[in-house]
């Protein structure tokens, strides 16, 4: 799981996170720093890697996490790269909220069937995604959602994804 160093959005990182692990999966998280990271409701996690050391290949499932901090990685080159290798390595690729500009940005929702939060919307049809604004959106690996309302869904759909 992939969030911002702040501003992340609680619910979108705790219920995936709770479902995830509940059956079984263990969970390392990733920020641009492994100082404390705080959420905009006010929850507090511990990133265990920097975002420069994710590879791909050593996980499942890469989840970039939204809330209004994912902005930092809008741009971000590491955050594109790993993007474009999830894919690559056919891994699942999944992205809540505004995060799924991330992938937008990375290339990687191109002629993909996918959502985000609303004021993401025009970038990711720029962006050549099929944006729906559903809450939720499952094309082949890559899966999105639309915000908090859709975070047990999202979760849920990584884990049927996984199994």
């Amino acid at each position: 799981m992939i969030i911002a160093s702040s501003n992340f959005r609680d619910e979108e990182y705790q219920e995936p996170r709770q479902i995830l692990e509940g059956a079984g999966a263990e969970i390392t998280v990733a920020s641009s720093s492994l100082d404390l990271a705080k959420g905009v409701l006010g929850a507090t996690a511990k990133p265990d890697i920097l975002i420069t050391d994710v590879r791909a290949a050593d996980y499942d499932a890469i989840l970039f996490i939204g809330g209004g901090g994912s902005r930092q990685y809008f741009d971000d080159a590491d955050a594109h790269w790993i993007a474009r290798q999830t894919v690559e390595e056919e891994k699942i690729l999944g992205g809540i909220c505004s995060a799924c500009s991330i992938l937008a940005n990375a290339g990687v929702l191109k002629g993909k069937r996918a959502t985000a939060f609303s004021s993401e919307g025009p970038n990711l049809k720029d962006k050549g995604a099929n944006y729906t604004g559903a809450d939720l959106e499952v094309d082949g690996k890559i899966i999105t959602a639309n915000g908090p309302q859709a975070a047990a869904r999202f979760g849920q759909a990584i884990l049927k994804a996984l199994t």
